[in-house]
């Protein structure tokens, strides 16, 4: 029991003394290690102070050391300024000094100039006060005042000198006018050969090859209807005769056999021949042959070079190549004067582009004259304005037969170009021409009559058939129409033998069976 107690009591006494000792000790400890922290921190202020010193004395001397260079580099360069002033200040005097100089010496030649011009000017009056005394002294002598004697004088030149003018300028105009003729006669002949054209050799007969023989019976048909419709539709004459595996298609009218050959070549080529199958070629020969006339008109405009032609004045160019004048052809005559008014606007140095522009279409009126009233020189300008060409070149189409005053020199060379295409050997026949026209007539003849639907002349003339509307005339009706036109063909035109009147009138039932 007591050992217990005194266990207890050296367990209260000795744990609180030892947390006592233990606290005391740790302060004593904690205390030193402050003491030394704080010896050690001014340790290391000290030496702070001390190198910041030093290094504060070195930048005080670097800047001390580097204030000194600049003042001496800064001395250095005002010393040398300084001497270059002074320098220029010497020159500016030295300078100065020889403007004095030279203002000294202008003022004196000056002064010797002035001297001069007075001793010239006293010298000038005491010339003119001498002139006129001369003058005077001239006139009394002469019976002459000045005027007068100019007058004389200018009178006398002028009289000597105007027949010497007048001598030369005849020498120079026979002259100009010699070179003039010689210089025109070698750009013709030089344009002449340079355009190579064929002969004309018009004809109003085309020629269809046929496989054999047979094929012309089918082409008459049963009782001739085959044929009579052909020409009928066309307004061209077939000839079948003994010529071997060929048939004659005969008209003045180029289009008209242009159609009736290629829609007889379709005929052949289908086998099918009869009134209906015919008139739905004639359609189609009629729809390729517009579509060759455009074709014909872009390669002439190819050809010659021209380009920019409105598509309708393309087609119009077109229709010439079946249209003639005089027996030859106009398209291949528009060409032609096409390319010699641009041979003979490059050797002038005129505007080549302007004169074979106005060449190809200075006949442009031909292709409508025969469906427009009026002359072709009017109904081409019409057409160059209404197509947009530009009006020199309208100015060329209508002085080409120098019905309008000429106002260029390109519409001089097409006019010129006109003359040589038709002058030359071959190129035109009257014959023709005229033949051409007279058929014309007898059709504008017949087509006049209320009922007329169409009308032909073929046989060269010595025939024209007349298709009626069969509602407008019937058959009492059309022997009359016959023998009027023929009366009005006697009375109207001029032919060798007669003509043959024949009108036809013609009924037609179609129905579709559906």
């Amino acid at each position: 029991m007591n050992t217990i107690n005194g266990g207890v009591l050296y367990v209260v006494v000795a744990v609180p003394a030892s947390i006592i000792i233990g606290y005391f000790i740790r302060k004593y400890i904690a205390e030193a290690k402050i003491q030394s922290a704080e010896q050690e921190a001014r340790k290391i202020r000290e030496t702070a102070e001390r190198e910041a010193e030093s290094k504060k004395r070195e930048l005080i001397l670097e800047a001390k050391e580097s204030a000194h260079k600049i003042k001496e580099e800064t001395d250095k360069e005002n010393q040398k300024r300084r001497s270059e002033l002074q320098k220029l200040e010497n020159r500016l005097l030295h300078k100065e000094d020889s403007l004095d100089r030279r203002t000294e010496t202008l003022e004196r030649k000056e002064q010797s100039i002035r001297d001069k011009e007075n001793y010239l000017n006293n010298q000038e009056k005491e010339i003119v006060n001498l002139k006129e005394k001369q003058l005077k002294t001239l006139e009394e002598i002469a019976n002459f005042t000045q005027n007068e004697a100019k007058e004389f004088l200018f009178k006398k030149v002028e009289e000597e000198l105007e027949h010497e003018f007048a001598k030369m300028i005849k020498e120079k105009e026979a002259r100009v006018k010699e070179e003039a003729d010689k210089k025109a006669r070698e750009i013709i002949s030089l344009a002449i050969q340079r355009c190579a054209a064929d002969h004309v050799a018009e004809t109003t007969i085309s020629v269809v090859s046929l496989p054999n023989d047979e094929m012309k019976g089918r082409i008459i048909g049963r009782e001739g209807r085959n044929i009579r419709t052909l020409e009928s539709i066309t307004g061209i004459d077939l000839i079948i005769d003994d010529t071997p595996e060929a048939v004659v298609i005969s008209g003045f009218d180029p289009m008209r056999r242009e159609i009736a050959r290629i829609a007889l070549e379709k005929l052949i080529v289908d086998g099918r021949i009869h009134p209906a199958r015919i008139e739905e070629m004639v359609e189609k020969a009629r729809k390729e042959l517009d579509t060759h006339i455009r074709e014909v008109g872009e390669q002439a405009t190819f050809d010659a070079g021209v380009h920019g032609l409105h598509s309708e004045l393309v087609k119009l160019l077109g229709r010439l190549k079946f249209r003639t004048s005089y027996g030859q052809n106009v398209l291949q005559h528009s060409l032609e004067v096409s390319y010699l008014a641009g041979i003979m606007a490059a050797e002038l140095g005129a505007d080549i582009t302007l004169a074979k522009r106005g060449g190809l279409l200075h006949d442009i009126g031909k292709s409508i004259d025969h469906e427009v009233e009026g002359p072709h020189i009017k109904i081409g300008m019409d057409l160059a304005r209404k197509y947009g060409e530009s009006d020199k070149v309208i100015h060329t189409i209508g002085a080409h037969h120098g019905d309008i005053e000429f106002e260029s020199i390109e519409a001089v060379l097409v006019s010129a170009a006109d003359a040589i295409s038709a002058a030359r050997p071959g190129a035109r026949r009257e014959t023709l021409e005229s033949y051409i026209k007279r058929l014309e007539e007898l059709e504008n003849i017949a087509n006049t009559y209320n009922g007329v639907e169409k009308a032909y002349a073929i046989q060269a003339g010595r025939e024209i058939r007349v298709i009626v509307e069969s509602d407008k005339i019937d058959d009492s009706k059309s022997s009359k129409v016959a023998r009027d036109l023929s009366k009005r063909i006697e009375e109207s035109l001029d032919y060798p033998g007669q003509i043959k009147v024949v009108v036809i009138r013609e009924t037609r039932s179609v129905d579709y069976a559906k």
